[in-house]
């Protein structure tokens, strides 16, 4: 089973390209911390690269940036390339099936200061589906219109 979930803030901001068939990639890399500090007692990180195609890798592109914190859902897959200088290059990296956008930088930093403005406004949530806008009722005519002009209730019938 190839399954790995990550969350960890973009070090650098998405980079969007399209393939020859005209698919959206886009590639960042994330930074994920260590659940231990080192011997200094610094905290320690990994970096690492995030592919993710199609319509969530615009997504991406339109509503991440460096600091945005995301959760990942996806696959750790390896491949390799001869390079420019002749050597062959290993690239160890996670193709994304999912990406959570669990906040922004900004929104972050608002929270950790209260004297800022306490309202924050939500990422957006993306999914594969299409979304489909919901069935609007009329509300400009009068619904009682059909119960005559009063109602009449006596004081028995009152709960309290």
């Amino acid at each position: 089973m190839n399954k790995v979930f990550l969350i960890g803030r973009l070090t650098r901001d998405p980079e969007l390209r399209y393939t020859g068939s005209n698919t959206a990639v886009a590639t960042f890399s994330i930074a994920v911390n260590r659940p231990f500090t080192g011997q200094n007692g610094e905290r320690q990180a990994d970096f690492i690269n995030i592919v993710v195609w199609r319509k969530q890798a615009e997504n991406v592109k339109n509503y991440l940036s460096q600091g945005s914190q995301v959760a990942v859902d996806g696959r750790i897959q390896s491949r390799s390339y001869d390079g420019n200088d002749g050597k062959r290059h290993y690239v160890t990296e996670v193709i994304a099936d999912n990406i959570e956008f669990i906040g922004t930088r900004k929104n972050n930093e608002s929270i950790s200061t209260p004297q800022e403005s306490t309202s924050m406004q939500e990422p957006p949530v993306f999914s594969d589906f299409e979304s489909q806008e919901p069935d609007s009722t009329d509300v400009s005519g009068n619904p009682f219109a059909d119960f005559g002009s009063s109602i009449e209730i006596s004081d028995d019938e009152l709960p309290f």
